[in-house]
């Protein structure tokens, strides 16, 4: 059913987008937005972005059991059983919940994780269902989705302290944690992002955080448009430093206020990520307007980094979240964006992750 409302709401947008751009308000003054032809389409369909925002730039995914239409937040090898996702409710402090599944006391898992084999990964059904949550707005074809060529794909890079090679952004700057406030003002992404850029910087990596408030215009928050915002200034970053190869957009994902995502790495607990893949592509096939010519590279990032967090961290990870726009993932071959945790996790949560994170960064990026 509620797949069924999904595509009823897309048709409409779809007519409304092609019906009513005529009487929709008066455009904003054209702006420079360098090469992207998305705001020129975003220009003609105003009101249809007005009206629907929610199904073109909102990436969080509303984990939680009202939500197994369109993704799958439980099982499978990313969400390794030994990670705790806990429920803050009397179910979970010892009744079965959320599919029947028993937490255990001590937070870990009572089965034991092992790490699949290349003869598992190259089935594309065994793949798609223990590594990938996809969102009804997009596909993900057989073709473009091979094991081997994607963990066999060479994405090393040669350390040069001398210059920038990996940037840190964040379209939405104003997601914060559960505990952020006066007194914890690093409780949140920009917060997190520091972190992750001084431990890459410890490994040898010359890294560039910018920490601009793309969400933030004029004063007020505009989450809808802030990927077109984050675009113009991130470009203009890499036109000054063409040597970064890496881009990072770090974000804090919106789930339900009775969902954890925690686990524990290193004795500590830790806030669960997760990769968000932009697919630039609906079920119907490429969105013509929105290329990326680096997916499969994109593709490649990710699930070496997943595979890598199967076999040091379990549990760290959730499922790679496939969506169908495009999210600024076309600007280098080694793009991702990354969800660290939710609202519902504390800030220490969160920058316990950027540890094992930077790791599984370090050791894709030196051909581990």
């Amino acid at each position: 059913m509620n797949e069924l409302l999904l595509w009823l709401i897309r048709g409409l947008t779809v007519l409304l987008g092609s019906s009513y751009p005529a009487i929709a308000p008066e455009k904003e003054p054209v702006r420079e937005w360098g090469r992207d032809p998305s705001y020129a389409i975003y220009q003609d369909y105003r009101y249809t972005y007005d009206s629907y925002v929610y199904l073109f730039w909102d990436e969080s995914t509303g984990a939680g059991p009202e939500n197994a239409g369109t993704m799958t937040d439980k099982g499978g090898w990313n969400h390794m059983e030994n990670e705790t996702v806990r429920e803050d409710t009397a179910e979970a402090k010892g009744q079965e919940a959320d599919g029947g599944e028993k937490p255990a006391e001590n937070g870990e898992a009572q089965q034991e994780n092992h790490v699949p084999v290349m003869a598992q990964l190259q089935d594309y059904d065994f793949l798609m269902k223990n590594f990938y949550s996809v969102h009804t707005s997009t596909t993900a074809p057989r073709d473009l989705m091979k094991a081997d060529e994607l963990l066999n794909m060479d994405l090393k890079l040669e350390k040069d302290p001398s210059l920038p090679q990996i940037l840190i952004y964040h379209t939405h700057s104003q997601e914060t944690y559960a505990d952020y406030g006066p007194e914890n003002p690093g409780a949140s992404v920009v917060g997190i992002g520091n972190t992750l850029t001084q431990l890459l910087q410890e490994k040898g990596w010359n890294v560039i955080h910018d920490t601009s408030a793309y969400d933030i215009q004029g004063g007020t928050l505009d989450r809808s448009r802030a990927y077109n915002y984050a675009l113009e200034g991130i470009s203009r970053i890499l036109q000054e430093n063409p040597s970064i190869q890496v881009v990072l957009d770090l974000h804090r994902d919106g789930v339900k206020d009775t969902l954890h995502l925690v686990s524990e790495v290193g004795g500590r607990p830790t806030a669960n990520i997760m990769f968000f893949q932009g697919m630039s592509r609906t079920p119907e096939g490429e969105i013509e307007y929105l290329p990326n010519p680096y997916l499969k590279e994109n593709l490649a990032f990710t699930l070496q980094m997943q595979l890598g967090a199967a076999q040091q961290y379990p549990g760290f990870t959730r499922k790679i979240y496939m969506k169908g726009l495009r999210y600024n993932l076309h600007l280098r071959p080694r793009s991702a964006l990354i969800e660290v945790g939710a609202q519902t996790n504390s800030g220490q949560e969160a920058h316990n992750a950027m540890e094992p994170l930077a790791e599984l960064l370090d050791r894709v990026l030196q051909g581990g």
